[in-house]
């Protein structure tokens, strides 16, 4: 933990003052010895209403959304931006950028509620984003940026009591402010993080500070297991351990064991699986509802099949060997094994959502299973309708002798199969009119309302493709980020922290020494990937230090454009020239010229009243 200034680079953005005053907060610190300063929830409060009203006053009625949104609007004016800036005045100003993602989600439940004027309010929340924005990239100091204003804890009053804090990075990705998420200074941050140059406190998980080796040359300085907090590690790793999850099952699928024993690759496989199973479930007590998402939830049920596959193969193993029971128990959880094939290779999607064509395409996909719940839930109405009026068909006659025959017709009519012989001697002729009936709502109607609805989530994500991919590779840093572990134990090592370091020896043994086994362990375990990351980092502390060298920020990356920028490319009056041609698109052409005409009136009044003055004074006597 070093000061932000030496490491992030300077500048002279907003908000200096208010570093100055709480840098001894990027200082060592321990919890319980040292305060770290908070602005009183009320204060925060106060700050968000402000805003409110003033969004609400620059945006009055309905517009079209492209006025607020355009670069140089007339309705999010500069004026209004720095407005926005004293919200909280100038000791708060910070928590500006947090308070606009709170209205953001006022306007957006008030949208929800009183639909009559959703239109407005989603406006509004836009003009929330786009203020927001606009202060993020106004500020060039990221010392000031990174610890007060994106990563700073804050929270609101809500029924008299205070908020969980959070800070305004989590808050976009919740929100899914993507113009937010695409601002330049946030992108900065989420690099920042993802490349673990700035990371939580080892001591306060809730605060943040930056890693003071960046610049260090040295091999076995970047030697530490703590570097495993990393993200951008973390993934990798989580890449390696996927694809021998991957190969795992692949053996175990194709090495059945007639005797029903369980071999040691389908043995690695569950305990894959329960290692799995345990890092979900301790990342979802730690941060919540939030961290649920599609992903989440696909790969919980590949688990839930897993479990179930495991639980067949315990009961047929509880079974004599070489019986029928056995056997039949033993083929039940390898058809269960097999059946979940396909997720285990769509799984592997997860981890190409670093790469922008995947990422966005990854995003669409989760959009149209999302819209896709519009559809089943009218198919499931529609399908209830007409079954029970088939059953009831059936039933005309006393005998129920067609359940099977109409459950299968209507799954073909749903997957454009239908078969309409079977229906010229069912109740004719009201068996045949219902049936095309039901085939004409479902093919028909249903299903090009739902490939409407896969069209325009296609459009809406591609036509913001680039935002729609930076805040899903926001969502994945923070999944990183959000859950921090005193001892990072990745999956499959999870394991062995809860079995054998948590259970038998955290309870009684003193924190100190605990935590120097936990130490010793992490690094006998992860020693190869260590050794990786150590060499990795000392080539990139190289550039780094380069950088520094020259005055430019950590991450600077010299491009052929800006090798001849310290020569004189600029002389014989280029600039000169290149100001006075290139039109001013800060305003409209036609308010130019009305401003150029009005100075020109201006000119002939005082002219004339110049003349008339002097007249008047030769005939007076």
């Amino acid at each position: 933990m070093v000061n932000f200034r030496s490491l992030l680079g300077t500048g002279n953005g907003a908000g200096r003052g208010a570093t100055e005053d709480l840098r001894e907060h990027l200082l060592p610190t321990h919890r319980g010895d040292h305060f770290h300063a908070l602005v009183p929830a009320k204060r925060v409060t106060k700050a968000a209403l402000r805003l409110k009203f003033l969004i609400e006053a620059a945006v009055p009625c309905e517009l079209k959304e492209t006025h607020i949104t355009r670069p140089h609007s007339q309705i999010i004016t500069k004026q209004v931006v720095l407005l926005a800036q004293e919200a909280a005045g100038d000791e708060d100003r910070a928590c500006i950028v947090y308070c606009l993602l709170v209205c953001l989600r006022w306007f957006k439940r008030q949208a929800r509620l009183e639909m009559y004027d959703a239109g407005l309010y989603l406006l509004r929340a836009e003009a929330c984003q786009v203020i927001a924005k606009r202060i993020i990239e106004d500020i060039s100091e990221n010392e000031y940026l990174f610890q007060e204003v994106l990563l700073k804890r804050y929270s609101i009053l809500r029924n008299g009591q205070e908020s969980t804090p959070a800070n305004a990075v989590e808050r976009a990705v919740d929100l899914h402010a993507t113009r937010v998420i695409g601002s330049s200074g946030y992108q900065k941050c989420i690099n920042y993080l993802w490349r673990g140059w700035v990371a939580q406190d080892l001591n306060d998980p809730t605060q943040f500070c930056a890693y003071k080796n960046i610049a260090e040359r040295g091999f076995w300085i970047h030697f530490d297991h703590d570097r495993l907090r990393t993200p951008k590690y973390q993934n990798a790793f989580q890449v390696l351990i996927s694809v021998i999850y991957l190969i795992l099952y692949t053996v175990a699928i194709n090495t059945v064991n007639p005797t029903g024993d369980i071999d040691v690759e389908e043995a690695c496989l569950y305990l894959f699986t329960a290692a799995f199973i345990a890092d979900e479930m301790t990342k979802f007590w730690k941060v919540g509802r939030f961290y649920l998402t599609f992903w989440n939830t696909f790969n919980l049920t590949l688990y839930s099949a897993l479990i179930v596959s495991f639980a067949l193969r315990m009961v047929a193993m509880s079974k004599p060997v070489g019986s029928d029971e056995r056997g039949h128990w033993d083929l039940m959880s390898y058809n269960w094994l097999a059946f979940v094939a396909p997720m285990f290779w769509a799984r592997m999607l997860l981890f190409l959502d670093t790469i922008k064509f995947f990422g966005a395409m990854l995003v669409v996909l989760k959009v149209m299973m999302m819209e896709s719940l519009i559809f089943f839930a009218l198919l499931v109405v529609i399908i209830t309708g007409f079954l029970q009026g088939f059953i009831g068909l059936d039933n005309a006659d006393n005998k129920k002798d067609a359940s099977f025959f109409i459950l299968k017709s209507m799954t073909k009519a749903i997957l454009q199969s239908p078969e309409f012989e079977g229906f010229d001697n069912f109740a004719h002729p009201f068996g045949i009119v219902l049936y095309y009936l039901f085939t004409f709502v479902v093919m028909v109607i249903l299903l090009n309302v739902l490939i409407a609805l896969y069209n325009q989530a296609y459009t809406d994500i591609t036509e913001n493709a680039v935002d729609e991919y930076l805040a899903l590779f926001a969502g994945k840093t923070l999944q990183f980020v959000r859950a921090p572990d005193e001892n990072v134990f990745l999956p499959p090592f999870n394991l062995i922290e809860i079995f054998f370091l948590v259970i038998p020896f955290e309870w009684w043994m003193e924190r100190r020494k605990y935590q120097k086994l936990n130490d010793y362990v992490m690094t006998v375990l992860y020693s190869p990937f260590m050794l990786l990351i150590a060499f990795l980092e000392s080539r990139e502390a190289r550039r780094v230090s380069r950088n520094r060298a020259r005055g430019e920020q950590d991450d600077d990356a010299i491009e052929e454009w800006e090798e001849m920028l310290e020569d004189d490319i600029l002389g014989g009056g280029w600039s000169e020239k290149v100001e006075k041609t290139v039109p001013n698109i800060e305003e409209n052409p036609t308010i130019l010229e009305i401003k150029d005409l009005r100075s020109h009136l201006d000119e002939v009044t005082s002219g004339l009243g110049t003349r008339d003055v002097s007249g008047s004074a030769d005939e007076s006597p």
